[in-house]
């Protein structure tokens, strides 16, 4: 840093970064940041996950964390939760499967079949 200026630019990015993670009403991806979790690379997919949305531009996606979910064989897991349809689960999520789930389920509104693990909950 040697400009006031280049200090704001860091500030406005950090911040825009961490408005993601406050949205309402939209989609809402959630990972699993127990130690079993973060130990198969969960902090990974969400620094993928945070790239890619801010790379497409999204902002209406609402990304949050949770403890174990106790499926630590199934680590790294994601849940994606959409308005109308049931919550998916992933498991075994990389960065490379993270950025697809962006592109096909939250862009597209395709579930990724082969890391899709179980989906619950009523449509509402």
């Amino acid at each position: 840093m040697k400009t006031r200026e280049e200090l704001q630019a860091l500030r406005d990015r950090a911040r825009a970064a961490l408005a993601v993670r406050d949205q309402e009403g939209g989609p809402r991806v959630v990972i699993a940041m127990g130690t079993c979790g973060i130990g198969a690379g969960a902090r990974e997919v969400m620094a993928a996950l945070l790239d890619e949305l801010a790379q497409r531009g999204l902002t209406q996606i609402t990304i949050a964390q949770t403890g174990c979910k106790g499926l630590c064989d199934q680590e790294p897991v994601v849940e994606v939760h959409t308005p109308g349809a049931p919550a998916v689960t992933y498991g075994h999520v990389t960065p490379h499967v993270m950025r697809r789930i962006v592109a096909d389920h939250l862009v597209n509104g395709q579930v990724v079949g082969e890391y899709c693990i179980a989906t619950s909950g009523e449509a509402k």
